[in-house]
């Protein structure tokens, strides 16, 4: 006999008159729903163009409390949230539950779906959970809006043989995959802006590549450049067609934002004052082979966010300072790896993956001033570490003699690569004093624009040191996801913590801002009443599902199966 799984999972479940959803109408966890509930609305409707979908898991996530956190004036709200409510949820796990005519031939009543979460359209994004009717709703309606964006169709379909648990956490494991695959360039940017800038270097300075017919700026800005040189650019600008403009002060730029910010010489005030007009994607390259005078306050909300990036030489050639030591993102093999802020959600990520992936680290360590979390972590990895040969290292750095006694010779030779996750200026600023040269220092924190550390910069042309981030991903980061998961090489349930129905929700983004799950909460929006339920209550609550989790007590595919059998209405 066919029971109310399969039924479940093939979507022929007959639809409700009504469905629920978590509104949320302003700043505040006040602001979520209805006197602490999800409201009870009308089952939508769907047009010809339209897919009905059903959200079976949807993982909480630190995003979804700033949204909470800053209401209104959150970045990605567009509209009045008193008037169109904003339904959160991102990671999310779908089922077709009804396909328009004008569908029928791409799409099935049963198929599983995820979706790249940043939805472009007309060059704007719009994205599922903040514009989009996220997945803290039971059922929703997908347009061409999502399956024919700017970027084609957000829309990924999934095999029917994995969790769904595993499919809705597709998407931070996408953030963490593609953090560790970054492109930036190795040149100036053909057809960009590019601003040099004379900081008192000797020189004489060239270019021996990006200044030519088949790749060149299309505008070139020149500040104090030593008369030589300057003379030098001019001709070739005008052999090429470049627009040329003396800037007689930092400030009097006529333009808001360069691609390509060149300084000749080591001078921090400089350096400070003319980031600022770093745009997306912007590259500072430093030309000088003497200390700067001091530290710099770095703008690390724009490494994150806009993917700024500082390179440099010792050469005078301002090529060089690109290509010589080209942006490395991936982990070194072999090397030193320090995770900062390990015990959430996101650092068992980054610790799972370094871990798990190829060519991993010979030494992990990990930092949190969570004991519960750092023992957990170490509970869930250290094995898999050891049986690998990975030196594997859990630390509270706030019980200074274990820490110095453990890191002090690590922290002496440097480390090869710095993972930030902490979103405090102070602690990014402190794990930058320990880049060993040639190392990576990924700011994967999401701390705001206009967020100040404290850097030394001076490694970026004397040692070769980078401090790249992160926000986001691409379709192609999921497909590598779903990939690796497939193949069994990663398995995302190892991330879950805690399980609840979607009455859980507002306990699980509370317990997601208070940091007092080391994992991630998933809700399944469509299982009767259950409250926030972490995987080790399990054993005395749903003894059957606690059986079915591994070995190290963690979600299976298994222990999600028996759970829906006994929690599916």
């Amino acid at each position: 006999m066919t029971d109310k799984l399969e039924n479940y999972r093939d979507g022929i479940t007959p639809l409700p008159a009504t469905y629920k959803l978590w509104p949320l109408y302003g700043a505040g966890l006040e602001s979520l729903g209805k006197d602490g509930r999800p409201l009870e609305v009308p089952a939508p409707t769907y047009g010809p163009d339209e897919l009905l979908i059903r959200h079976d898991a949807c993982g909480l996530c630190f995003s979804d409390t700033k949204v909470i956190a800053q209401g209104q004036n959150h970045p990605r709200v567009f509209r009045d949230m008193q008037k169109e409510p904003v339904v959160l949820g991102h990671e999310v796990s779908m089922t077709i539950m009804g396909v328009g005519k004008n569908l029928a031939g791409n799409y099935q009543v049963g198929e599983r779906l995820t979706l790249e979460t940043d939805i472009v359209i007309n060059g704007k994004t719009l994205a599922y959970g903040y514009w989009y009717q996220g997945g803290l709703s039971q059922y929703s309606v997908i347009g061409p809006e999502i399956y024919a964006s700017d970027l084609g169709n957000n829309l990924i379909k999934v095999r029917t043989d994995k969790s769904y648990a595993e499919i809705a956490l597709t998407e931070p494991w996408a953030c963490v995959v593609a953090a560790y695959a970054l492109k930036y360039r190795t040149g100036l940017k053909n057809g960009g802006i590019t601003w040099i800038i004379g900081a008192g270097g000797a020189g004489p300075y060239t270019i021996s590549s990006g200044f030519e017919a088949a790749s060149h700026p299309a505008r070139l800005l020149l500040t104090d450049v030593p008369a030589g040189f300057a003379a030098w650019l001019t001709e070739r600008a005008a052999r090429l067609g470049i627009e040329v403009s003396e800037v007689s002060r930092i400030e009097a730029t006529p333009v808001e934002f360069v691609d390509d910010i060149v300084l000749l010489g080591a001078n921090a005030d400089l350096i400070e004052q003319a980031s600022p007009h770093l745009g997306q994607f912007g590259v500072m390259a430093i030309l000088a082979e003497k200390l700067l005078e001091r530290k710099i306050n770095v703008d690390v909300g724009r490494i994150h966010y806009h993917r700024w990036v500082y390179v440099g030489t010792t050469k005078s050639d301002v090529a060089a300072a690109y290509h010589d030591q080209p942006v490395r993102s991936n982990l070194k093999p072999g090397g030193r790896a320090w995770i900062v802020g390990a015990g959430g959600p996101m650092g068992r990520m980054h610790v799972q993956r370094a871990i798990e992936f190829n060519n991993p680290p010979s030494v992990i360590v990990c930092t949190d001033v969570s004991d519960m979390r750092l023992s957990e972590l170490c509970e869930a990895f250290a094995d898999q570490a050891k049986a690998k040969g990975i030196r594997f290292i859990c630390l509270n750095p706030t019980k200074a003699a274990e820490y110095e006694a453990a890191t002090g010779a690590l922290r002496q030779s440097g480390y090869d690569d710095i993972i930030v996750l902490a979103p405090v200026p102070a602690a990014i600023a402190d794990a930058g004093k320990y880049l060993a040269p040639g190392g990576v220092m990924n700011v994967f924190a999401g701390v705001a624009r206009g967020t100040l550390a404290t850097l030394d910069l001076s490694g970026a042309y004397l040692q070769g040191t980078r401090i790249i981030g992160h926000s986001a991903s691409l379709m192609s980061d999921f497909e590598l996801v779903l990939d690796k998961t497939n193949s069994g090489e990663l398995s995302p349930n190892r991330s879950v913590a805690a399980i609840g129905s979607l009455s859980a929700a507002r306990d699980g983004l509370k317990a997601v801002k208070e940091a007092t799950l080391a994992g991630k909460v998933v809700i399944y929006p469509n299982i009767k009443e259950l409250p926030l339920t972490t995987l080790g209550e399990l054993k005395e609550k749903m003894p059957s599902v606690y059986d079915r989790l591994n070995s190290r007590g963690e979600w299976t595919k298994e222990a999600e199966e028996e759970f829906l059998r006994q929690m599916l209405p």
